[in-house]
């Protein structure tokens, strides 16, 4: 018997192993999620927020390398879709998004809901496509699947509301034929040259991305032969912090001094699956030798003097045995001290007893002060308990920068958020995502209060898919990163004042455990409870909104800028 077109799109996606699809239910999509209904093999998840149904996908697919789908119906429903697909996109996470459309007999005569999806998804997509007759199936999902594998990135592949239910004649299975990914390395010419440069230096400084996560073994023997330290990017962190003698953390606006100081006096810098976007970070007068993958990437930041195009492991591989030992490990020893010195700053912060022993040195001061809970203190807390396979999720802004400080990647712990779009709201969906692609192993988002507020409605899917994941909410009545930045640049704060709810007990009303946190004396125990609960909990914990993270090589010009805007803010209101 012929299949319909829905039903061959969801045979496919049962033969790439999709298991979920995410996305909210409507019109031109009843086709489709019909099918997905009567077919064993794969499941819906219904979303209050297609928003949060595309972070869902994209995160599966950055956790798994492997497709995430997801579904948005007509006009709005696929509008929705766009910001989750872009940071999908900026990901590298292959994606593909099902679009709803009008009938195709209305198609182009402003018809209600009407979107032009081709136009549309022009800019975010690598591929894009009108189902316009039952015959192209399934040539046309077999085309946006290899799209989205091989680019990584994302495919759109839009279905008129007429088209779901029509015959397809075709009843050959899909073939979609995706390749093995090919590990490259650059020819030896070029590894000479980049031996040749390597070794006019003595000062060597690794910049490693999550390009060489899986060339772990590679990266610390180069770090070893050249005494290197290793500056991480903040997706670097998954692979390379635990037992790794040369880390030094990471750098930019999240960094620390350590990792500044080992760009900023390296005499060569090679940069290993990394394309660390902040020009103003990267170290001058040096030579620069850079290997990865992507073709596109070399020289993209910083000028090089030699790039290498291949597999970060393979061309290591190739290059180590050219490579003379580096005699002097000051550089590396250094670092390393520099760095062993901002840990334990780090640890004296999130010491719940730190504030009250500089309360006690200057009480005279602060007579009236009301002890509050750093954010340190409930980032490292949430390392100390948290699983070593736990999956972490952050929100972008000041969350990020507690995890990325805080929390460790030891044992098979991964990492993921919205780090290359910058998007607001993408930590709890992309943990809901996380959570559906691992069940059996514990979920924890780290939520800025106002990127959960974005998305709230999504805290249902939680609740009504019975998933465990746990969300760990920042509640510093702020939108903490704009009011840092508004303050660095000598502005007073304005319009960041978050007036929030009891986050715990509107997790209660939702049939989600919340537990809230005033008290820094109840904070370890809290977070201890809340990891160890076997169902969803909301754990909202009030911080302290006036904390400020230091970065890595503050400026005059930054603090110069803080003073000031300290000073309008304390003026009476109209004055400054």
């Amino acid at each position: 018997m012929p299949r319909t077109v829905a039903q061959v799109i969801v045979d496919g996606l049962v033969d790439l192993d999709v298991g979920h699809v995410f996305g909210v239910v409507g019109d031109a999509l009843n086709p489709l999620t019909d099918a997905i209904r009567v077919t064993d093999g794969i499941e819906w998840t219904g979303f209050r927020h297609e928003e949060a149904a595309a972070f869902a996908a994209g995160a599966r697919a950055q956790l798994s390398g492997e497709l995430g789908v997801c579904m948005g119906t007509v006009g709005p429903g696929s509008v929705h879709l766009l910001n989750g697909l872009y940071d999908a996109a900026k990901s590298g996470a292959p994606v593909l998004a099902i679009c709803g459309q009008v009938p195709l007999s209305e198609v182009g005569g402003d018809y209600f809901q009407e979107v032009d999806n081709d136009l549309l998804f022009r800019d975010v997509a690598v591929y894009r496509a009108t189902v316009t007759s039952p015959a192209q199936m399934p040539r046309l999902l077999e085309s946006a699947v290899r799209a989205a594998v091989t680019r990584r990135g994302v495919a759109v592949l839009t279905v008129p509301g007429d088209l779901g239910d029509q015959k397809v004649e075709d009843d050959r299975p899909t073939r979609f034929a995706l390749p093995r990914p090919a590990v490259t390395r650059p020819d030896d010419p070029a590894l000479a040259e980049a031996a040749e440069t390597i070794a006019a230096g003595s000062r060597v400084t690794l910049l490693v991305g999550r390009g060489a996560r899986d060339s772990r073994e590679e990266v610390l023997r180069a770090a070893e032969l050249l005494a290197a330290p290793m500056v991480l990017t903040l997706k670097g962190k998954e692979g390379f912090e635990e037992d790794n003698p040369y880390e030094v953390g990471q750098t930019g606006l999240i960094g620390n001094p350590a990792a500044a100081h080992a760009l900023d006096t390296c005499d060569t810098l090679i940069l290993l699956g990394t394309d660390f976007p902040y020009r103003d970070w990267y170290p001058e007068d040096c030579r620069v030798v850079q290997i990865d993958v992507r073709e596109e990437h070399l020289g993209r930041r910083v000028p090089v003097d030699v790039g290498l195009a291949g597999d970060v492991g393979a061309t290591l591989r190739a290059l180590l045995p050219l490579l003379a030992p580096v005699d002097s490990r000051s550089h590396l020893d250094e670092a390393r001290e520099r760095f062993l010195r901002w840990q334990e700053g780090q640890a004296d912060l999130a010491d719940p007893a730190h504030d009250k022993r500089l309360l006690g040195r200057v009480r005279a001061m602060f007579d009236n002060r009301v002890e509050e809970i750093r954010p340190e203190a409930l980032a490292a807390a949430v390392d100390r308990h948290a699983a070593d396979d736990a999956i972490f999720t952050s929100d972008t802004g000041m969350a990020t920068v507690w995890l990325s400080r805080f929390v460790r990647m030891r044992g098979s712990r991964r990492l993921i958020g919205s780090y290359n779009l910058g998007s607001m709201a993408n930590a709890m969906p992309q943990a809901i995502g996380s959570q559906l692609w691992a069940p059996d192993r514990q979920v924890v988002a780290f939520c800025g209060d106002g990127g959960l507020s974005m998305l709230l409605g999504d805290l249902m899917t939680i609740r009504s898919e019975r998933l465990p994941v746990k969300l760990v909410v920042f509640d510093n009545r702020r939108l903490g990163m704009v009011k840092l930045e508004q303050e660095q640049a000598g502005l007073p704060e304005f319009g960041t004042v978050l007036d929030n709810p009891d986050f715990a007990a509107v997790a209660e009303a939702l049939g989600i455990r919340g537990i809230r946190v005033t008290d820094p004396a109840e904070l370890d125990e809290a977070v201890g409870r809340a990891l160890a609960d076997p169902g969803p909990v909301l754990l909202d914990v009030v911080t302290n909104p006036a904390e400020v993270a230091v970065p890595g090589k503050p400026t005059v010009s930054q603090g110069w800028g803080f003073a000031i805007a300290k000073i309008k803010e304390n003026l009476p209101s109209g004055d400054g």
